[in-house]
């Protein structure tokens, strides 16, 4: 299990287009990947759209993605550093 954290810095947060785009990146993934807020002890599953979008992740909210299986180490880096781009709204 491979774990990071990473705050939103794009206007939007995760929400229609930026959930979108992080959703598929953790789909082109093997591994189980989830994601919560920190303090909280329920993580969602990375994959669902509809799960992202239900959480209300915005802008400043640091988010922990963590990564089960075979390719965790990446799929979490690769999901931290969309965030960190700003999903290209910077």
């Amino acid at each position: 299990m491979f774990s990071m954290q990473a705050q939103l810095i794009n206007a939007s947060g995760l929400h229609a287009r930026p959930a979108s785009d992080f959703v598929k990146l953790a789909k082109s993934f093997a591994s189980r990947i989830t994601v919560r807020r920190p303090e909280q002890a329920d993580a969602v599953n990375a994959k669902s759209i509809v799960m992202i979008l239900s959480q209300g992740f915005c802008k400043g909210t640091t988010i922990e993605i963590t990564a089960e299986g075979p390719d965790e180490e990446a799929a979490a880096m690769a999901l931290a550093e969309l965030i960190h781009s700003g999903f290209g709204e910077m």
